[in-house]
């Protein structure tokens, strides 16, 4: 869930992995990871993901609807 909807959430803004990586200072691997669920992002790399997107950590996640 957290993998798709990263995916998508950088789909629906039109970013690239690297657009998306250099918004959030991580690497372009680090977005191709998290998007394929190989690995999940740190808590504070959560937060900027939410925060960039404006969606709440919970919805980012896929706690609530």
């Amino acid at each position: 869930m957290l993998s798709d909807n990263i995916r998508n959430y950088r789909k629906e803004n039109n970013l690239s992995q690297d657009e998306l990586a250099e918004k959030l200072g991580v690497s372009r691997q680090s977005i191709s990871l998290w998007e394929n669920g190989l690995r999940e992002p740190t808590l504070s790399n959560l937060i900027a993901i939410s925060k960039y997107f404006k969606v709440s950590i919970d919805y980012l996640v896929g706690l609530e609807d």
